[in-house]
C-alpha cells in the first residue's frame, strides 16, 4: 500500500470554525433565518476567510445552512412537517441508543449520568427558592436544559455505536433552538412543574440503563423523546 502524506495537525482551522458555528447555531447564538457573511464569521472568529468558507460549505451538506449569494448564508428554518419528520428520526434514534447503552455501557460510563443527573438536581433545588421571572431562573433554567442535554450526549456514547452517535449528533442540530425555546415558554407557567417532570424522566431512564433493562431503557426514551417533540412542534406551529 502507498504511503500517504502525514497531516500536520488533528483539528485545522476549517474543522474548529465548523464547530463553533455549528454550536452557536444548535445554542442559539445564531438565529434560525438570521443572515451572515462570510467575513462577519470570520472576524467574529478572528481568523480568514478560507476556513470560514470551508466550514459553510460543510454546514450546507448538514442542511444547517443556506447559500444566497456568493459569500453569504442564511441560518437554515425549517418547516412543520420537514420538522416533524426530524423528530421522528430522533425518537427512534434516541430509544435504540438507549437500549443499547443499557446493553453495553461500562460502569465508569453509567457513573458519569449519574453524576449529570445529581449536579442538575442540584440546580433543581435552588430553582425552587428562585423568584420567578428573573434572569437568575432563566441561566438555571437553561444551566439544567444543558445537562439534560448532556445527559442524552452520554446515553448516546454509551451505545457504543459510531454510527448511531453521528445520525444522532446529525438529527439533533436541527431542533436544538426550538427545543430550548420550548422549554423556556413552558417554564414562564409552571416552572418547577415542568423542571421536575423532565428531570424524572431523565432519572427513570438513567435507572433502566442501570439495570441493563434495554427495553424498559428503549421504551421510556421512545416515550420522553416522543412527548417532548409533538410538545414543541404544537407551540412552534399552533393550530
Amino acid at each position: 500500500m502507498a504511503l500517504l502524506p502525514q497531516l500536520s495537525s488533528p483539528v485545522t482551522l476549517g474543522d474548529q470554525a465548523y464547530a463553533a458555528i455549528r454550536e452557536a447555531i444548535i445554542t442559539g447564538a445564531l438565529k434560525r433565518g438570521e443572515k451572515v457573511t462570510e467575513r462577519g464569521l470570520a472576524e467574529s472568529l478572528s481568523i480568514s476567510a478560507t476556513p470560514v468558507r470551508e466550514a459553510l460549505r460543510r454546514l450546507e451538506q448538514d442542511r444547517l445552512v443556506e447559500r444566497t449569494g456568493p459569500r453569504s448564508v442564511r441560518i437554515a428554518q425549517f418547516g412543520k412537517e420537514e420538522l416533524r419528520e426530524f423528530t421522528m428520526m430522533e425518537d427512534a434514534l434516541r430509544a435504540l441508543a438507549a437500549r443499547l447503552a443499557a446493553e453495553k455501557s461500562t460502569a465508569a460510563q453509567r457513573r458519569e449520568m449519574s453524576d449529570c443527573l445529581d449536579e442538575a438536581d442540584e440546580l433543581r433545588g435552588r430553582l425552587r427558592d428562585e423568584t420567578s421571572g428573573t434572569d437568575t431562573e432563566r441561566d438555571l433554567v437553561l444551566r439544567i436544559q444543558g445537562l439534560m442535554r448532556h445527559f442524552h450526549t452520554l446515553v448516546d456514547e454509551a451505545s457504543g455505536n459510531a454510527t448511531l452517535v453521528q445520525m444522532l449528533r446529525t438529527v439533533d442540530a436541527f431542533g436544538s433552538q426550538e427545543r430550548r425555546d420550548f422549554l423556556l415558554s413552558e417554564v414562564r407557567g409552571e416552572r418547577s412543574k415542568v423542571v421536575d417532570e423532565r428531570y424524572r424522566q431523565h432519572r427513570v431512564i438513567y435507572e433502566a440503563i442501570a439495570a441493563g433493562n434495554g427495553e424498559r431503557a428503549e421504551e421510556l426514551m421512545r416515550s420522553h423523546s416522543h412527548v417532548s417533540n409533538v410538545s414543541r412542534i404544537a407551540t412552534r406551529f399552533p393550530s
